[in-house]
């Protein structure tokens, strides 16, 4: 009998939601299930309080991958699961990939990590402190990972500063997981012209596993994952699936 999909819980970057993950439902593979995960107050789950801490954050989307796997577990014991994280999605996905496996008991077959500086190398302050709502829509618009008739809305537009202005918040208390090491492997996935996080300092999220660390090279720039999400869904495939055929 074939393995049951390997359920890959990915976090959203910075100002978006678990939709951005929809696209990639169609290159999932038999042997992997990909599942948006959302911050409390967006998203799927809109209806319940924000979180403005790091270490809550963490914990309730932990908890909220611990309850479905626990549910998964009761059709399919062995289910095995990874998460996967894209810039600030990143110390994100690894944190709750951690804090999951203290909660059930058992590790991820995999924790990756794409186009993020290790928490060490995040910048000290917030640079959109400093802008107005129109500069960071600026920005936004200018680092491309966010589609031109979103931000055509005016409404969706506020909403998306709003997002942005929060996550950045989080963003700066990363730095109180410099010392977290967990005991999975974890894979990085680094592109070549990132201007934000470049393949030499991805290579530092090794010093974040006790286990086996290895790192994957793409063409393109920031948000090269999503510019070809067929390549990166087959890496993902790749990185999770080998693992299942050493078991």
């Amino acid at each position: 009998m074939p393995p049951q999909p390997v359920r890959l819980y990915c976090v959203p970057y910075a100002g978006a939601t678990s939709s951005i993950y929809r696209s990639w439902q169609a290159f999932q593979t038999a042997s992997v299930r990909v599942i948006g995960i959302d911050h409390p107050g967006r998203g799927t789950r809109n209806r319940e309080a924000r979180i403005t801490d790091y270490r809550d954050l963490v914990a309730s989307m932990a908890n909220h991958v611990a309850a479905d796997l626990v549910q998964a577990w009761d059709q399919v014991s062995d289910l095995r699961y990874g998460t996967f994280g894209h810039s600030f999605g990143a110390m994100l996905s690894l944190a709750v990939a951690d804090a999951v496996a203290r909660v059930v008991g058992r590790p991820p077959v995999r924790s990756i990590i794409s186009a993020a500086l290790p928490p060490a190398l995040q910048p000290p302050g917030d640079e959109t402190t400093t802008l107005t709502d129109g500069e960071l829509l600026d920005k936004i618009r200018a680092d491309g990972g966010t589609a031109p008739e979103l931000l055509a809305s005016k409404a969706m537009a506020g909403y998306l500063v709003r997002l942005m202005r929060e996550d950045y918040a989080i963003r700066r208390q990363f730095h109180v997981d410099e010392a977290l090491v967990v005991g999975f492997p974890l894979t990085t996935i680094a592109a070549r012209d990132d201007v934000y996080a470049t393949p030499e300092q991805m290579r530092r999220w090794g010093a974040h596993s006790s286990a086996q660390s290895r790192q994957v090279e793409i063409p393109g720039g920031h948000f090269a994952a999503f510019t070809d999400p067929a390549h990166t869904s087959r890496i993902a495939h790749h990185q999770l699936n080998e693992h299942l055929v050493r078991r």
